[in-house]
């Protein structure tokens, strides 16, 4: 009870009625109320009956609003409601001399009054209506409405609750049993029955949050038999709720603003709970803020803050506490009350530039210096470190058009780095006035302030400087094979400090091909070597050598000469010496002539093509495209080599006849056999054919040396077998047959020929050749200076007997004999047909046998082919000496040590000797 309970408002009066209320509700009287010793007790429940002697039934106020008044009684038995009427909230007991409680009243203007209520017993009603009431209202008791009971009630305790009474109770005699919450079950030990008199007793306080609604069964027992007399009464005991829990914060009272927001801007919510009954006042919550009402504000009700006021400054104070109280019962002087206290932080925005620490800077930079760090220009900033707020970005607005310098930030410091970035030239400015600004990365917001800018004076100091050439790179046009001594040009260099070349030397650092020389004192560049455009040492047209200027201080420059070689037509057009032209049969074959000209257009292609001395018609030429042709054969030839005279000229009409060696062959896969199978010896090939005759000439000194010596005469024993090792040979036996007519080379039919076989033919070598001379069967050198066959080659000699070729005769193409690189005239040799025709003859059927032989299996008439030997006696561990032996162990000597004892005994006669 606060302290102005005992003072009075002089605008707060009670309004009395006298006047006696009489029974509102008398169905609620207790049943016990006709005997005498439960005459002095009254039932009040809910507020429906009341007794009062001089009282009101409804309390007024007069003086003052009806709305603001809060009335409130301290008897826990009763509650008064906003409308003035007194509720009893349990059973009453009045005694004779009456009960007394007291009504309070409160607005918001002025303190509490108190007025004493004085509750009497009645006595209007008798005895016999009583009865009557009961007798005709017991059935309505045993189906009472649901109970409530008051949480936290101090007692006394046991406290009847309500008198249960089954309607067969008339006609027997009856005891009561409960089951149910708070008396079977959890939580036990709450509620009572008696089960003489059905009084339902409350043992003990309880809680409304805790356990809000208790339920039961009530049954009726005959006490005579046990048996149930009556259906089973479900019950309901209600908890009422009495504002015993006060309100809580939930969760944390933390909140974010931004600094300089405007006024109403939402800052937070604050959450709350209140664990009493939801709908009634004692949950109805009102916030107020007890501390920062200058600068925020919260709703009453909803308990939104937000700001009053757009001066929230976060680099004066980053967070404000404010204290909020929440109460209940809408914020009555009876409710309960918390308080907490909440945390605004203010954030940043970028509502301060950078600032710098002086108002100038003057800086000193050498000349031609470069990538230098010249200045560091430091830079203040309120706003919240390492953000973007605060971070500073530096621009240079002014005085660097050239790109002399640049500026970063430090990222450890956040001041700006001023670098030189390019060289500077005191002989053009002496001195560079920069203006620079620092900005920040973020925006500046949440005011007028404006970026601010800084002069910074570069002063550029001289040095002395090497010697400059007028360019870096200078260019001349000079045409190929421009004569030694010849002027090209000058290139020279001056003291940037005099602006003059006296003293300068120069001279070359690079000239690949020496083709130019360049004068020590005036820088004058002349031919020296033959220019050529053509030279692999031209790229593109371009050719470069590299100039070094030297002053008297042995200071240097070097530049760079980049002669544009201009094209004679200094090369005309060239054709292969060797085209090869594949001919099949019924068609005239043809050849592309590609040409070539080292020079450029318009001293090149496109080429013109001719054939100057074709008087018979066999070629004719047609340009293919601008450098090639197609050479066309127009009469059959024969197969070998021909030679084409070929004119090739380029657009100037500059060029010559070239002769083309053009091989005419049937090809095979597309490459001319005959030309696979020419032979060609280089040096190795001829030191190869040299070492025989070394060799043979080493064997005739090895048998002399024998000769001369004298030798111990030893009896070699050959009467065991040697195994084929060493073979008595001291019979030869006649030679074979031969048959004479053969030699003269007499005419014989093709057909009784290729029964037998010629084993040779005999003819005069003077009038077999070829233009070089060599015979038939020998090596040879051809025209075209390469060695070669003349009949057949090594290639093929596996296919051929000794003595034995393949020849044809073209009588059509003046007797010229085809085969094997042979050119035969029969007319310039004075050689009868007879014999001629025998030639063919011969030829033709060993052509024929050569096939047959070749498709015999194992090759088996052929004579110098591989063979495989058979078993000589007990075998040899040498193997086959043959040249044709197929044995691939020749290297392997290590059957010398085996070779038995006849043979040590020859090889110590010729250890001896």
């Amino acid at each position: 009870m606060r302290s102005t309970v005992q003072r009075y408002s002089a605008c707060l009066k009670f309004h009395l009625l006298q006047q006696i209320l009489q029974l509102i509700n008398d169905h609620l009287l207790e049943a016990g109320a006709q005997t005498s010793d439960k005459a002095s007790s009254f039932l009040f429940k809910n507020g429906k009956m009341f007794y009062f002697q001089h009282l009101p039934n409804v309390v007024e106020t007069v003086g003052c609003d009806a709305k603001s008044t809060q009335l409130t009684v301290k008897d826990p038995s009763f509650t008064i409601n906003s409308n003035g009427a007194v509720v009893a909230l349990t059973s009453v007991s009045v005694a004779e001399s009456g009960r007394t409680f007291f009504v309070f009243a409160q607005n918001n203007s002025g303190p509490e009054s108190k007025m004493e209520v004085h509750l009497v017993r009645s006595t209007m009603l008798k005895k016999h209506q009583r009865v009557q009431r009961f007798l005709s209202r017991s059935k309505r008791r045993w189906a009472p409405p649901n109970l409530t009971v008051v949480e936290n009630y101090e007692g006394p305790y046991p406290k009847i609750i309500e008198t249960l009474v089954s309607d067969t109770s008339a006609k027997y005699n009856l005891f009561y049993t409960i089951e149910g919450e708070g008396v079977t079950t959890y939580p036990t030990g709450v509620f009572r029955l008696d089960k003489e008199t059905g009084d339902l007793l409350l043992l003990k306080s309880v809680d409304r949050e805790a356990f809000p609604i208790y339920s039961f069964v009530v049954r009726a027992w005959d006490r005579n038999t046990n048996q149930e007399r009556d259906d089973k009464l479900p019950l309901k005991v209600i908890v009422d709720d009495v504002n015993d829990n006060p309100p809580e914060f939930v969760g944390p009272l933390q909140f974010t603003v931004p600094e300089h927001c405007s006024v109403g801007t939402v800052v937070g919510k604050v959450n709350t709970n209140d664990k009493d009954q939801i709908g009634t006042d004692h949950v109805k919550i009102r916030y107020t803020l007890l501390t920062g009402t200058a600068m925020f504000a919260i709703h009453p009700k909803t308990g939104v803050i937000t700001t009053k006021t757009n001066t929230l400054d976060r680099e004066l104070t980053d967070n404000h506490l404010v204290v909020v109280q929440i109460q209940d019962m809408d914020g009555a002087a009876n409710g309960l009350v918390a308080t907490s206290t909440a945390t605004i932080v203010l954030s940043d925005i970028n509502d301060n530039p950078p600032t710098f620490m002086k108002t100038s800077y003057d800086v000193a930079v050498q000349e031609n210096e470069s990538e230098k760090l010249l200045l560091r220009i430091p830079v203040q900033d309120k706003d919240l470190i390492n953000t973007p707020n605060w971070i500073s970005k530096f621009v240079i607005t002014q005085g660097n058009e050239n790109g002399n310098f640049r500026i970063v930030t430090d990222p450890q410091t956040n001041e700006g780095l001023l670098y030189v970035s390019k060289p500077l030239d005191y002989e053009k400015t002496n001195s560079v006035q920069l203006q620079i600004t620092a900005q920040n990365q973020a925006p500046l917001s949440g005011g007028s302030a404006s970026w601010n800018s800084i002069p910074v004076k570069v002063s550029v100091t001289n040095v002395d400087e090497g010697p400059e050439f007028s360019a870096p790179s200078i260019r001349f046009n000079v045409k190929e094979n421009t004569p030694n001594g010849t002027v090209i040009g000058t290139y020279t260099a001056t003291d940037p400090e005099t602006k003059s070349s006296k003293g300068i030397k120069y001279f070359k650092v690079t000239d690949p091909g020496s083709w130019i020389n360049v004068d020590k004192d005036t820088g004058e560049l002349r031919v020296a070597n033959t220019i050529d455009r053509e030279s692999p040492l031209v790229h593109d047209g371009f050719y470069n050598i590299t100039v070094r200027a030297v002053d008297a201080s042995s200071k240097s420059a070097t530049g760079t000469v980049v002669i544009w070689v201009e094209d004679e037509n200094d090369n005309i057009p060239t054709i292969p010496s060797e085209l090869t032209l594949c001919q099949k049969d019924g068609v005239l074959g043809f050849v592309v002539v590609v040409a070539e000209d080292k020079d450029q257009s318009p001293f090149s292609s496109p080429f013109t093509f001719s054939l100057p001395n074709n008087k018979d018609g066999t070629w004719s030429v047609k340009s293919l495209n601008d450098t090639a042709a197609t050479l066309e054969q127009l009469k059959p030839l024969y197969l070998g080599m021909h030679t084409v005279d070929l004119t090739v000229t380029d657009l100037q009409g500059s060029g010559k006849t070239q002769t083309v060696n053009l091989r005419v062959c049937k090809c095979k896969n597309g490459v001319c056999p005959g030309k696979d199978r020419s032979v060609s010896l280089g040096p190795q090939g001829i030191l190869t054919m040299l070492l025989p005759v070394a060799l043979l000439l080493l064997l005739f000194l090895l048998l002399a040396f024998f000769c001369l010596t004298k030798r111990e005469k030893l009896q070699l024993d050959d009467s065991a077998d040697t195994g084929g090792i060493l073979l008595k040979s001291n019979t030869e036996a006649p030679g074979d047959e031969v048959d004479a007519s053969l030699i003269s080379g007499p005419p014989f039919e093709i057909d009784q020929a290729a029964k037998g076989s010629v084993k040779g033919v005999m003819m005069n070598p003077s009038w077999i050749g070829n233009k070089s001379g060599s015979t038939i069967g020998t090596l040879g050198v051809h025209e075209n200076g390469m060695h070669g066959r003349t009949d057949f080659s090594a290639a093929n000699m596996q296919d051929y007997y000794t003595g034995q070729y393949d020849m044809t005769i073209d009588r059509q193409s003046y007797g010229q004999l085809v085969g094997s690189g042979v050119d035969f005239d029969y007319r310039q040799h004075n050689m009868d047909p007879a014999l001629l025709y025998n030639w063919e003859t011969n030829g033709r059927y060993l052509h024929q046998k050569l096939i047959q032989m070749g498709t015999e299996e194992d090759g088996r008439y052929a004579d110098d082919i591989i063979h495989s030997y058979g078993f000589e006696g007990r075998g040899s561990v040498a193997g086959s000496v043959g040249c044709c032996s197929d044995n691939n162990d020749n290297d392997n000597l290590d059957f010398l040590n085996t070779l038995g004892p006849k043979f040590k005994t020859l090889a110590e006669v010729c250890r001896k000797t």
